[in-house]
């Protein structure tokens, strides 16, 4: 995953008994998926945000705790005709993997209240910024499901 961007566990984000809240994974990947809208698809402000989440995936594999300055690699998977597959790993500064998640997309119309076509500039940011993938990291899909 080449796009990577760092987060802070703070303080507030300790539940009861001490580690990181459940929920914390997933806001720490809207941050990195904000980061990457921004530098990746060159959509900045919220009038940008033309999409909606249509479903959420998040694997725990390690305590999250405080103090600890944490990274979010993310990867586009897969481009569907309306829809954007975002993968996303929460590591440790020493490459532990924490969390992984998976995040679907929808590409939305607000005025007119209803799904929309991936738009082909946007596909193409994406698929220049993904093609140069690491090693272990497949492809990027195309086409197929929405």
């Amino acid at each position: 995953m080449r796009f990577r961007h760092p987060v802070e566990v703070r303080f507030r984000d300790l539940d009861p008994m001490g580690h990181a809240h459940h929920t914390l994974p997933l806001i720490y990947f809207e941050e990195a998926r904000a980061a990457y809208w921004r530098e990746v698809a060159g959509r900045s402000g919220l009038e940008d945000i033309d999409y909606v989440i249509g479903e959420v995936q998040v694997r725990y594999h390690g305590r999250i705790r405080w103090p600890a300055r944490l990274e979010v690699r993310v990867r586009v998977s897969h481009i569907g005709h309306k829809s954007i597959v975002t993968e996303y790993e929460l590591r440790s500064a020493e490459g532990e993997l924490l969390a992984s998640g998976r995040i679907v997309q929808v590409m939305y119309d607000y005025r007119a209240g209803r799904s929309i076509p991936v738009p082909h500039e946007l596909a193409e940011r994406i698929r220049a910024f993904e093609g140069a993938t690491g090693p272990g990291d497949p492809p990027i899909g195309a086409g197929g499901a929405s």
